[in-house]
């Protein structure tokens, strides 16, 4: 009863806020007039924010910030020991400086070390904490590029990304953040700076926050995404998650930017229902997977578990395992990555549930902002199918799906898929499978679980394998990399190329696409094209030990 209490509470209160805080980023995104602080940042940076941008300089202008930021990343890292607030730490090794560069800029806050003996107070505050914040603004700036394609009604610009990136960081992820942490800190969380931990933040809520130098940094991080926490145990330490109801609280903030911007969408798009439509299928992926994850670790095969009643083993006793589960399917559905108990101990199905989210795509509801694009996406891809069936040509909110828009959807579906299935098969090819804790089944469920970690950007760890070595932390950097970036620059090409068309009226042979029935497409389409990519692997990993 407990469980369904917490469950049933955590979708009503993402019910109550859907329309209020998707209201307020709407305006954000959408306003004409910029604060002082933002008209000095665009000074600063000799941004002109009234000159709208191409899909080609808007793709330019993301891929040359992530570029800078991950070099002046990875030179702070290498550097840190002659920084000031070192606390004596050596300079971070190359290998892990790239890795943990890249995972940051990426908005993926995977960390293959310990925190407390790795990084310095200030390479934490200045480097990790502030790229919670901008990676995150990325993302949502993006899709709101993508969204801009679709409600264009001439020209062909997406907007101006420096705009963007400043009005989300400054008006969304700042303000949410230090709410949050004050919250937190009345909770009992330790008000600090390094928390030796992933500084992540604010991407869900923007994360957990954004885990930087302010009060409580393990409190930003469930926002967006999360890394090692205190003493490498995360969200299960009771100085980052103190309670049952910080619990809950960690997992609405994680929901709460991914669960609003399809509100977003139907504003910019001006038809709510069509928004209406697309967290439709973000909720019944969401609450089909939380449901699956729950019933798979409450009921438990082996003698043990169904003993206890449970499968207790791996998680932390002051939440139990429906909350622990809940948690699980909560950040591997988007793009958070933290954990309150250990996955590598879920029952074969249960750890399995985890992979396929991250499968998913992360579209239900996903990282902040690349689950937005990530589903429109898909609903490409259904309408494309249903003209097919009918013998139309397809269209998605008066935007034509010709030859260059499937190619680009296609693209976009199929980048993630060849990273991780080819990285996964790289470690084995070269024998650096040999670093997973297990063999058999379960040591591929390690394996496939960090590529599809890295290539999706979630940042969350299976457990039982080590990952800091020259080749992983190099591989895994690679499939983060291009985990991120060929998306994004596929996403905008879309964007460019629907801002560019006219508007078809809407006639008897259009598809409704806010009724029921296109809702029910893309909840197909999504699990039919997951299914068909990655089910030879997970036949071979979790399917075969839980059949075992």
């Amino acid at each position: 009863m407990a469980g369904w209490i917490f469950v049933i509470s955590l979708v009503l209160a993402l019910v109550v806020v859907y329309r209020p805080f998707g209201d307020y980023m709407y305006r954000v995104v959408t306003g004409i007039k910029s604060s002082r602080v933002e008209r000095g940042v665009y000074r600063l940076v000799g941004v002109n924010p009234a000159a709208e941008q191409t899909w080609g300089v808007y793709a330019r202008s993301v891929l040359a910030f992530s570029a800078v930021s991950v070099l002046f990343l990875y030179l702070f890292l290498r550097v840190q020991d002659k920084l000031w607030l070192s606390l004596g730490m050596p300079a971070v090794t190359d290998h892990i400086a790239w890795n943990t560069a890249v995972s940051f800029v990426t908005n993926t806050n995977w960390q293959a070390y310990s925190g407390e003996s790795t990084m310095g107070h200030l390479v934490q505050m200045a480097g990790l904490a502030v790229q919670n914040f901008v990676s995150a603004g990325v993302g949502i700036a993006v899709a709101v590029a993508l969204i801009r394609g679709f409600a264009a009604r001439k020209g062909g610009t997406l907007g101006n990304f420096w705009v963007d990136l400043t009005r989300i960081t400054l008006r969304i992820l700042l303000p949410i953040s230090i709410l949050a942490a004050l919250v937190f800190m009345i909770a009992g969380m330790v008000q600090n700076l390094s928390g030796g931990t992933d500084v992540t933040t604010l991407t869900g809520a923007t994360q957990h926050i954004t885990g930087g130098p302010v009060a409580s940094q393990e409190a930003i991080k469930e926002l967006g995404t999360n890394g090692g926490g205190f003493y490498n145990t995360n969200s299960a330490h009771p100085f980052e998650n103190p309670t049952t109801w910080t619990n809950w609280l960690q997992i609405f903030l994680i929901f709460l930017i991914p669960f609003s911007m399809p509100r977003v969408f139907g504003r910019m798009v001006g038809q709510n229902r069509q928004g209406y439509a697309i967290v439709a299928v973000m909720g019944i992926l969401a609450i089909a997977s939380v449901a699956l994850t729950v019933g798979f670790e409450v009921h438990g095969g082996g003698t043990v578990p169904q003993a206890v009643g449970a499968a207790m083993e791996g998680k932390e006793v002051r939440f139990g395992v429906p909350d622990s589960a809940t948690f699980a399917a909560a950040t591997t559905l988007t793009s958070t990555g933290a954990v309150n108990s250990f996955h590598d101990s879920f029952t074969p199905f249960g750890g399995m549930m985890p992979i396929v989210n991250m499968m998913l795509g992360e579209v239900a509801p996903g990282g902040v902002g690349s689950g937005l694009y990530g589903l429109l996406i898909l609903a490409v891809i259904t309408v494309f199918v249903a003209g097919l069936m009918v013998g139309r040509t397809p269209e998605y909110l008066g935007k034509k799906i010709g030859a260059r828009e499937m190619k680009l959807a296609s693209l976009y579906f199929l980048v993630t898929p060849t990273i991780v299935l080819a990285g996964t098969a790289a470690a084995f090819a070269t024998g650096n499978n040999s670093t997973a804790l297990n063999v058999g089944p379960h040591g591929l469920s390690e394996v496939l679980y960090a590529f599809t970690s890295a290539g999706n950007n979630n940042g969350s760890a299976f457990g039982g394998i080590t990952v800091n070595t020259p080749w992983w932390d190099t591989a895994l950097g690679l499939a983060m990399l291009l985990g991120r970036f060929l998306p994004i620059v596929l996403v905008l090409a879309l964007a460019g190329s629907l801002a560019r068309q006219k508007v078809t009226p809407e006639s008897e042979g259009t598809l409704p696409t806010h009724q029921p029935l296109f809702v029910g497409m893309v909840v197909g389409v999504t699990i039919v094209l997951v299914a068909l990519t990655f089910l030879p692997a997970l036949a071979l990993g979790p399917i075969a030990e839980g059949l075992s």
